[in-house]
């Protein structure tokens, strides 16, 4: 491991990290490469048990690289929604590829209070806007004419710089020329997220919920199919005391959904709430002998807390 001496932007950021987590967390510069560019694949959050390491694994900027995973961890602590996976398609390879899809579009709406924290303690200077965009550029190459099957991963790198560079209209001159069909769909999706302020863990969830639905929006405006990230992925639920005392039936609808539970590997029935039809939380069907309506009446009858509880489901209290 390397010996990096992080700035006091960084210190500050790992303490207040060090102060929430009921154990220890550390920096840990790991390896010599320096790419010149850089990407949020460069650090990674490994946790075990009351010790959790943020690794870099490229310096070339580490304070801005370390800083961007310290903040991702932050929120998480902080009680942010998260993204789950309880459900499977019956290929790992599928459901891995839809799990990074998915963490990726959470990342991207996350990244407008990441990115602003960055901003506003000085660890986003020219240099690292440079570098950021070599990444873009190391990422996705200019486009075809006709388009090729790279245009869902240039859809959110452009939308995720977007985010990063906000109204850089050199930035944006750049990707009108090299993705000239991706920049209005990204600019679009971007309009959507930014239309009302991540400031709170119910905002980051709607907004979430607005870029699952607009990104299979534009997917299939393409011809693309959609990533269906409102069935496939559960989301934190952010609710009121008033709420967690309502029956589930109020708040939710069981989905009988053709995925299934990967913990019992049973048809999967996808909690869905019924204000903005997201992914809340996933059951499994009942064995054969328990399959009778009085199976999901008993489900329907629990208030929402009581469900919650009885399967250790988290969830945020606005």
């Amino acid at each position: 491991m390397q010996n990096i001496e992080i700035n006091d932007q960084v210190q500050s950021l790992l303490d207040a990290t060090n102060a929430i987590f009921p154990g220890k967390v550390e920096l840990q510069f790991i390896g010599q490469l320096q790419a010149g560019y850089v990407r949020h694949d460069q650090a990674q959050t490994v946790q075990d048990k009351d010790h959790i390491m943020v690794q870099v694994s490229d310096l070339t900027a580490p304070n801005y690289t370390a800083s961007h995973e310290l903040l991702h961890l932050l929120m998480t602590l902080r009680g942010f929604p998260q993204v789950y996976f309880a459900v499977s398609m019956g290929n790992d390879t599928l459901d891995e590829q839809m799990m990074m899809l998915a963490t990726e579009l959470y990342d991207i709406v996350a990244h407008q209070v990441v990115v602003s924290e960055q901003r506003k303690h000085d660890l986003i200077d020219d240099t690292v806007e440079a570098e950021y965009l070599k990444g873009v550029q190391a990422t996705i190459k200019p486009e075809p004419d006709p388009v090729d099957d790279q245009m869902t991963l240039r859809l959110m790198t452009v939308l995720d710089a977007l985010v990063f560079f906000g109204d850089n209209e050199q930035v944006k001159a750049q990707f009108a020329k090299d993705y000239p069909v991706t920049l209005p769909a990204a600019q679009k999706l971007y309009d959507v997220i930014t239309e009302k302020p991540v400031d709170s863990p119910f905002t980051l969830r709607r907004n979430v919920v607005k870029l699952f639905k607009a990104f299979d929006d534009q997917l299939q405006k393409w011809g693309f199919p959609a990533l269906n990230n409102q069935e496939f992925t559960t989301l934190t639920s952010v609710l009121s005391e008033r709420q967690l005392r309502l029956e589930v039936r109020q708040l939710f609808e069981l989905f009988h959904s053709d995925m299934v539970d990967i913990k019992t590997k049973r048809r999967a029935y996808v909690g869905i709430n019924r204000a903005d039809r997201q992914n809340s939380f996933v059951i499994s069907a009942p064995k054969p002998d328990d399959d009778t309506p009085d199976y999901y009446k008993d489900i329907y009858d629990m208030t929402v807390a009581d469900l919650f509880k009885k399967m250790e489901m988290p969830y945020i209290i606005r």
